[in-house]
């Protein structure tokens, strides 16, 4: 029998609202000892170069909560040096590179890992030498699971916003496209996580994936914790996910 497929909270948009009015309210550390104890199975949290959401003093406070709780800690990052040193300082279980554009207001694609492959390789290296998990954040396309196990990953988490924001036969076709691409990294030893605008349903139609081992939502919880609670929010996903499985 096969691991239930892991569930990482992203905590990222608590900082969000907190940033938006200055202060220490609402707290992302609070939030995300709710979304553990509510059974997400890690948290994500992506330090942005303008901090505009986690800022460095989150990361440190997350770090040790992890670590406390004996739960991973999967850190977004852009890949440069600053953001590389400070991974190297904390040694969280797990370093996600992504892109990252000042002018974004959310991550809008994957990392084209095909093109920069002399960029992104030593920092893959590092990290890994340093014993964190190195996880590209791509998209669902040969070439960039090809490199992505030529820089030397282990873990792929599937751009999924493309597939969230389509309907009838385009985004079918986008799934075929995620299967694809999902049988492909595990056959070259990768293994394979999803995100970006899943809800309740489509997480769970991600789980028809048979490679996908975690799926790592935050917006769509957080909003959700607007009207329901995070705590119930988390547990709704998580019964989703379990009931498709």
């Amino acid at each position: 029998m096969t691991s239930p497929v892991r569930l990482g909270v992203n905590i990222d948009h608590v900082a969000t609202v907190r940033n938006a009015r200055g202060g220490v309210h609402p707290d992302p550390v609070r939030a995300a000892r709710v979304a553990l104890e509510a059974g997400a199975d890690g948290i994500t949290a992506h330090l942005r170069e303008d901090r505009r959401h986690i800022t460095d003093a989150d990361i440190a406070a997350l770090s040790a909560l992890c670590a406390e709780a004996g739960r991973p800690l999967n850190l977004e990052m852009a890949v440069t040096d600053e953001m590389l040193a400070i991974a190297l300082r904390h040694r969280p279980h797990a370093a996600c590179l992504v892109p990252e554009r000042r002018e974004e207001v959310t991550t809008e694609g994957g990392l084209d890992v095909a093109g920069q492959q002399a960029r992104i390789a030593p920092v893959a290296r590092a990290l890994a030498e340093a014993g964190v998990r190195v996880s590209l954040f791509i998209e669902p396309a040969a070439e960039q699971v090809d490199a992505a196990a030529a820089v030397g990953a282990q873990v792929v988490e599937f751009h999924t916003g493309r597939y969230c924001n389509l309907d009838g036969d385009d985004r079918q076709v986008e799934f075929i496209r995620l299967t694809e691409a999902a049988a492909r990294a595990e056959g070259l030893g990768l293994e394979v996580h999803a995100g970006h605008g899943l809800d309740y349903v489509s997480a769970a139609e991600m789980l028809a994936i048979a490679q996908v081992r975690e799926l790592n939502i935050g917006h769509f919880l957080i909003g959700e914790a607007v009207f329901i609670g995070l705590d119930a929010a988390i547990r709704r996903m998580r019964a989703a996910m379990d009931a498709a499985a």
